[in-house]
């Protein structure tokens, strides 16, 4: 009885004391959406803490460099009851193994002490503790490990050694990342190319940029939906080209350029990058020449450094398949031989240019019209190799038809023939080329063709080589 009664008393007094707070009956339940709203809320604060830890602790791993999310925790470590004795925060056991072996007791003479128990600086035993300590001056991410609680020592062997390996390490991280940040790769555009669409956007020439459509050696292909410019209406679908920077597939392409007669004065003066501005240029006025003339290519839009926009061949954003790639019957196959012809008659004739790369992979269908694409490459007929890459041209076209089961496709020496309006007669290819230097029809042509080597041309096809 007397127990019953001091219960009721404290609960009065309790009551009387705190007359707002809502007391927990014996079934652990209450009625205050309060405090219910408060024990929930505590709940999550624990769990979003626990999060953190976890988060952290992830982060840091067994770096020697440690970072902490405490500012970010809603509950501080004393006032979280529940929480395990195990867990300890960070600054708790944060401190430096080596921090007492960074002072040194040696005088400005070099040494300590007197007699036998004179050390001086050069006491192994010391530098191997100085070493271990100055191994924290190493870059961030070099893994030294964690030495609590050993007496580490190092040789000066040993530390010369890691420390020329951290450097070398920070050296080769900084130039893959310059590499990653400044050079386009396969389906990707570095951070100034981003930029560049960035701004085309912002003005308004493109609405978005939608995704690579497609990748080669030397550019990348992106699909975007056009805007305005100038009060001048872009196409609605864009093809953007974009040259990479990277400059291993261009070092071996330079013959297209540099003996052109167009940019061979600008060539020699520019640095490798901006020489990959002047692809990007040529491939601009090649297709303006083309379209000038009549040609099924794409349509120039705008340029802007190493950036090329397009009108683009397809719809609702599939690309035009390849030459290679579709499945033409018959009649639409030998409709695509006579246009390939005419094509290259234009090309020649009209525009004065050898496509230098012409083949089914670079040949669009679509809407039963043969397009050409990729005139980066091409030269005028005048350049030292054009009649070179004119007949590997006709070589590749003839050979496709021919595969294809187009009766009437002429073969590479006809097709040339055609092509330049020459009449030259002969048996085999050798004889072939040596007709076309020789050959007084075409006096334009001559200077630039004699310095032209044959062993070039035939070295992969094991045939004699010939020299003038």
């Amino acid at each position: 009885m007397s127990e019953e009664l001091a219960k009721e008393l404290q609960q009065q007094e309790d009551t009387a004391a705190f007359p707002n707070v809502a007391f927990v009956g014996e079934g652990g339940e209450t009625s205050s959406d309060l405090l219910l709203a408060q024990m929930l809320q505590m709940e999550f604060d624990r769990e979003y803490d626990a999060q953190l830890r976890r988060e952290e602790n992830k982060l840091n791993g067994d770096s020697k460099v440690s970072i902490s999310f405490e500012n970010y925790r809603m509950v501080h470590p004393f006032e979280d009851s529940e929480s395990s004795e195990d867990e300890v925060d960070w600054q708790d056991t944060y401190h430096d193994p080596y921090r007492a072996d960074k002072q040194s007791n040696a005088s400005k003479r070099g040494f300590v002490g007197k007699g036998k128990d004179i050390t001086t600086k050069h006491d192994e035993v010391m530098c191997g503790r100085k070493n271990t300590a100055r191994m924290e001056n190493f870059a961030p991410e070099f893994q030294v490990g964690d030495g609590i609680g050993m007496d580490l020592k190092l040789s000066n062997r040993v530390f010369n050694a890691l420390k020329q390996h951290s450097i070398s390490e920070q050296r080769r991280s900084a130039k893959l990342h310059e590499k990653k940040e400044h050079s386009t790769s396969e389906q990707a555009v570095d951070t100034k190319t981003r930029l560049l669409l960035y701004k085309m956007v912002n003005v308004g020439l493109l609405e978005n940029v939608n995704g690579c459509i497609s990748t080669g050696k030397e550019s990348v292909v992106l699909h975007g939906n056009g805007g305005r410019i100038n009060e001048h209406i872009v196409p609605s679908e864009c093809a953007i080209k974009v040259f990479k920077t990277t400059l291993n597939e261009f070092k071996t392409r330079d013959k297209y350029i540099k003996d052109d007669n167009r940019f061979k004065d600008r060539f020699g003066k520019l640095n490798p990058r901006k020489i990959i501005r002047l692809w990007a240029e040529k491939e601009m006025h090649n297709l303006m020449r083309m379209q000038k003339a009549g040609i099924c290519c794409p349509e120039v839009v705008v340029l802007k450094k190493h950036v090329l926009v397009m009108s683009f061949i397809g719809q609702d954003q599939v690309p035009a398949p390849k030459l290679k790639d579709v499945k033409l019957n018959s009649e639409d196959m030998k409709l695509a031989y006579f246009q390939v012809l005419d094509m290259m008659q234009q090309l020649y004739k009209e525009c004065n240019l050898v496509h230098a790369d012409l083949s089914e992979y670079n040949l669009l269908w679509h809407m039963r019209k043969v397009w050409l694409i990729d005139v980066s490459q091409s030269v005028a007929p005048t350049h030292p190799h054009g009649l070179k890459f004119l007949f590997r041209d006709c070589k590749n076209v003839s050979q496709f038809f021919q595969k294809a089961g187009v009766a009437d496709a002429l073969n590479e020496r006809e097709l040339f023939n055609l092509v330049t309006s020459l009449d030259i007669k002969a048996e085999n290819e050798v004889d072939f080329i040596v007709e076309i230097i020789l050959s007084s029809c075409y006096p334009p042509m001559l200077e630039g063709i004699l310095t032209f080597s044959f062993g070039a041309l035939h070295a992969d096809e094991g045939v004699n080589t010939l020299e003038l």
